[in-house]
């Protein structure tokens, strides 16, 4: 390699990517070519270092297969970057094998990190969890390594396992300690923030407490009946009941969860479930239908008994206490952004069924959260999902492309 080439992947390595353009900015080969696609990628131009890195795949031809293959592994991870989803995962699979083939593991690995980022972003986290799972980080640049921990971190943090979120941000500060890339340190702190926010509340007998994530995670595994608010669904230990999708018994349950010990008065339950304050005898016998579905799902967990005035929720199971977990704020904004922080994706019916309002409600609400970058929506029109936003955000770091390998 030429001296320019070797001083501008010196200068990317090290984030510096105004360094590297004035080496390599008025060159046309494939080498050069993916080096100004790397820098305007970390410069934020994505459209244009996209152009850039379908140049040199084109440049480097049928004859040099291992850097086409590190070009097309750079333009994913740009696509990525942009939420552009439409490209087939296959050519960056076909890549990474390719490279794993021919020797470079670095960027084999690399490959699988954005096809795990990539199942991340989409809601598809069983995937991304398998994809992770044939990454090892033993003796990755520091770089690709605090990237790769990020990922991890998130995808812990999806499924509320706080310990092995704070062990993969662990590694990542380290990893980015190692790398010195500025946008890198700045992701890894704002992921460490996150863990400090207030992520619930919990509402019972001795009134309200704002909880973070790991005290959350303490609650769940405590063996208490958890009404939980946030996801729509009811807990004890390990048994989950989802009831996003039956918003008439979740709002019945957490109305029996808010007065336990206590019971609720009949018409106070039909005027929450069905949102009427002028109950017939229609309302008290859909009442009476509705108890005894929401009695026959939840029998493993609790009991719903009837009292003189209305109804009672009594834990079974060997739980003593009964709680409520509600999003840390009121309002339907803050239900909506509790239901997405599963990190699955949801259709805007979906939704509108779990929250019990309007789908034409909910979007309006989405559209305001979207532009406050509360949550992302992927897709069109009626393939439209939206999903939270992702734990940090993306640092494009592009290991180089070209016939280079930086130590």
């Amino acid at each position: 390699m030429d001296s320019l080439i070797a001083a501008s992947a010196r200068a990317l390595a090290a984030g510096d990517a105004l360094g590297a353009l004035k080496r390599v900015a008025l060159r046309e080969d494939p080498p050069a070519l993916a080096l100004r696609g790397i820098a305007m990628a970390q410069l934020g131009e994505h459209p244009r270092a996209r152009e850039l890195l379908r140049r040199a795949a084109r440049g480097f031809g049928d004859q040099e297969e291992l850097s086409r293959a590190r070009c097309v592994v750079a333009e994913a991870e740009v696509a990525l970057a942009m939420r552009d989803f439409g490209d087939s995962p296959r050519l960056l699979v076909a890549a990474s094998a390719t490279l794993q083939a021919r020797g470079d593991r670095v960027n084999a690995l690399h490959g699988r990190v954005i096809a795990a980022r990539r199942f991340l972003l989409l809601g598809r986290l069983d995937e991304a969890t398998a994809v992770l799972a044939h990454v090892d980080a033993q003796g990755l640049p520091a770089s690709l390594a605090a990237v790769a921990g990020l990922t991890e971190a998130e995808l812990a943090l999806r499924s509320l396992r706080t310990a092995d979120a704070q062990t993969a941000l662990a590694r990542a500060q380290q990893a980015a300690n190692r790398a010195q890339v500025p946008a890198l340190l700045i992701e890894v702190a704002e992921a460490r923030a996150a863990f400090a926010q207030p992520a619930a509340r919990r509402i019972g007998v001795d009134g309200e407490q704002l909880l973070r994530l790991h005290e959350v995670e303490a609650l769940l595994s405590s063996g208490a009946l958890v009404v939980d608010a946030c996801r729509r669904g009811v807990r004890a230990g390990a048994a989950w009941l989802p009831l996003a999708r039956r918003p008439v018994l979740f709002t019945l349950a957490r109305a029996l969860a808010e007065a336990w010990p206590g019971d609720v008065d009949r018409e106070a339950l039909i005027a929450r479930a069905f949102r009427t304050r002028r109950p017939n005898e229609t309302h008290r016998a859909r009442l009476r239908v509705e108890i005894g579905r929401l009695r026959a799902l939840v029998s493993a967990l609790a009991n719903i008994e009837a009292t003189a005035r209305g109804f009672v929720l009594q834990p079974g199971g060997g739980q003593q206490d009964v709680v409520l977990l509600a999003p840390p704020i009121d309002g339907e904004q803050a239900s909506l952004v509790a239901l997405l922080s599963d990190g699955a994706a949801w259709s805007t019916s979906a939704l509108a069924l779990a929250m019990g309002a309007s789908q034409r409600t909910v979007q309006r609400a989405l559209v305001d959260l979207e532009e406050a970058g509360r949550v992302r929506a992927i897709g069109q029109a009626r393939a439209r999902r939206w999903l939270a936003p992702p734990l940090a955000g993306f640092t494009t770091i592009l290991l180089l492309p070209a016939s280079l390998q930086l130590e």
